[in-house]
């Protein structure tokens, strides 16, 4: 079974429990938990680590907003179901992480479409994390490097082109990235400047 498949179902209601479980398992899913309230969906998705969470509005001890709430921490997708389609329950939802609503009663073609399109807008905003962590990874090592081409410029008398080819250089013979080059050299040129003042 796919590990990209692990789901938690949490409903208190039994029997509507029962048949998510089978209707998930009879298309491909893992069902590694389940669960009767918040709590319970909470502690059981912290255990399994699931790829997502099928969760009821309204259960006892905790509702399921709440639980979405908390569990948004670990950026799994949460589909909600509730009997109802109140526009403030919609809103309360959508702030609390859920990637899709399904309101009963539904059959396997409303609850499967929302999955799908829950686990597609998780990967497309994983995605576009990664994709804005490297974007920031690059422009900090960039800031880095011209910091380090001035401190060349100054310290050692090159031209712009000729700093970036040394750290350049110093990056492949010593196989390290440019960044570490860097920072090296930033550390050890611009604590020249804090000592002289």
């Amino acid at each position: 079974m796919s590990d990209a498949r692990k789901v938690v179902v949490a409903e208190d209601e039994s029997l509507i429990r029962m048949d998510i479980v089978e209707t998930l398992r009879e298309h491909g899913f893992d069902v590694v938990a389940e669960a009767s309230d918040g709590e319970e969906a909470i502690a059981r998705a912290e255990e399994f680590k699931p790829n997502l969470v099928v969760m009821d509005i309204k259960m006892p001890n905790m509702d399921g907003i709440t639980a979405a709430e908390k569990l948004s921490a670990s950026k799994t997708p949460i589909v909600l179901l509730t009997a109802f389609s109140q526009k403030e329950l919609v809103d309360r939802a959508s702030e609390a992480g859920a990637m899709a609503y399904v309101v009963k009663p539904f059959t396997p073609n409303d609850l499967l479409p929302a999955i799908e399109i829950a686990l597609s807008r998780h990967a497309q905003l994983t995605a576009l994390e990664a994709e804005i962590s490297d974007l920031n990874e690059r422009f900090e090592t960039r800031k880095l490097v011209d910091r380090a081409k001035g401190l060349l410029n100054e310290k050692m008398n090159l031209t712009e082109p000729e700093a970036f080819r040394w750290i350049q250089k110093a990056s492949m013979d010593r196989r390290l990235t440019m960044k570490d080059v860097a920072v090296t050299i930033v550390d050890q040129l611009g604590s020249d400047k804090k000592d002289k003042k």
